[in-house]
């Protein structure tokens, strides 16, 4: 006869074995000693007899217990062992509970280190990583929702920090696609949530493009009474317009000296592919002076402190203060939009050879072959112009003193 709950619940233990009672179709509530009361399924599969445990009463209820067995017996009926089935189910689980978004972005991290991504950027993927995991960390990624993302990226943007909020949507997605990628996840949840943050506000960072305003600021960095190593990595942005990282993280491996050219590997590069830079007249002697001042170190422009490890990324910028320069009028960044400015107002270089010198990405077939031309003639040449563009300009006007100094024009340029 089936079972009723309130036998199961008057049930007493009366005896020092266990006692199995049949509630049909296999289904059975064993009364042990000590008093547990414990569901079973008894079945037979491949031609044995097995068990199947379900769980305890009252945890688990006459209702329950009985849904279980049904289901047991579909599975059996579709050629399935349940107590297989059961196994494969409880390791999924544990495999899910594994797969939470720390570990998937851990992965994701050790990927990219893998495959020799610039330490900075590494440095940023792990700052992002850590803002997502109060939120995303202990979740199974399989589990979170694009409402959940959103609304730890809405606690980022809440802070007034839209843009990084920007940058952790994309590599919360770039996480999930590494997850859907090896079987973990089977979507990215961000791809819904294209539009639902508020937009950045573009900053601009200032750069001086007028001559007259730029002589006077070479002049400045002539004078700079600072430290050496300082004055030539200003002079060296000026002549070359790296970007400040590039020329931060610059070695002695990096340039030779009798071909005239500074190679900067793709794994130092924002873009990822390898530049040169040709190196005019100017340039090769302001690389001796920092040469003969660095003696042994490995970097052009050691930082200050031990001689060894890298430049603080803010030096360049407090130089320019210190000589007058406030940031709303011109940045460690501003050489590259000045020179950009310059060149491509003199009318006299292509566009595309000045984009290519920028090491821009390309929007065309003729912006990648300017890329692949490495040593153009034409870029060769444009970087002495650029050079004795800027002696022309040191010695055009008189030097007016920093208090008189009227700010110049300003030309503003989005930041990367």
């Amino acid at each position: 006869m089936p079972l009723t709950d309130r036998q199961i619940q008057a049930l007493r233990p009366i005896s020092a074995k266990t006692l199995k009672l049949s509630d049909g179709g296999g289904l059975q509530l064993w009364l042990t000693p000590s008093g547990g009361k414990l569901w079973n399924l008894a079945y037979r599969f491949d031609g044995k007899q097995r068990k199947l445990a379900i769980g305890p009463y009252p945890m688990i209820t006459l209702k329950d217990a009985r849904s279980r067995r049904d289901e047991a017996k579909r599975q059996l009926t579709d050629g399935f062992d349940p107590s297989q089935q059961k196994r494969l189910a409880k390791l999924a689980q544990a495999t899910e509970q594994a797969n939470t978004f720390e570990a998937l972005a851990a992965e994701f991290v050790d990927k990219k280190r893998g495959e020799a991504k610039a330490a900075a950027t590494i440095s940023k993927l792990e700052w992002l990583v850590r803002l997502a995991k109060p939120a995303l960390g202990p979740r199974p990624i399989t589990e979170i929702t694009a409402p959940e993302v959103l609304k730890a990226l809405k606690g980022v943007g809440a802070r007034d920090r839209r843009e990084t909020a920007k940058r952790l949507r994309a590599v919360v997605g770039a996480i999930f696609r590494y997850a859907v990628a090896t079987g973990r996840a089977s979507s990215d949840p961000t791809a819904a949530l294209k539009g639902a943050l508020m937009a950045p506000v573009v900053r601009h960072r200032a750069a001086i493009v007028d001559p007259a305003g730029i002589g006077g600021l070479l002049r400045a960095i002539d004078g700079h009474n600072g430290t050496p190593e300082v004055r030539y990595g200003l002079q060296l942005l000026a002549l070359t317009f790296v970007r400040p990282g590039e020329l931060r993280g610059a070695t002695w491996a990096e340039v030779d000296f009798d071909a005239a050219v500074w190679t900067i590997p793709a794994m130092r590069m924002k873009m990822r592919r390898q530049h040169r830079v040709p190196l005019a007249r100017q340039t090769l002697i302001v690389l001796h002076n920092a040469h003969a001042l660095s003696g042994e170190a490995e970097l052009i422009i050691p930082g200050m402190r031990g001689r060894g490890g890298l430049l603080s990324e803010n030096t360049f910028n407090a130089a320019l203060r210190r000589l007058g320069y406030p940031k709303e009028e011109m940045t460690a960044h501003g050489f590259r939009a000045a020179a950009s400015s310059i060149l491509d107002e003199s009318g006299l270089w292509n566009p595309d050879a000045i984009e290519a010198r920028l090491a821009h990405v390309e929007g065309n077939a003729v912006r990648r072959a300017y890329a692949r031309a490495q040593f153009c003639d034409e870029r060769v040449k444009m970087m002495q112009w650029w050079a004795d563009r800027f002696d022309d300009m040191k010695r055009g006007g008189e030097a007016i003193p920093l208090a008189a100094r009227r700010r110049p024009r300003c030309h503003t340029e989005t930041q990367p």
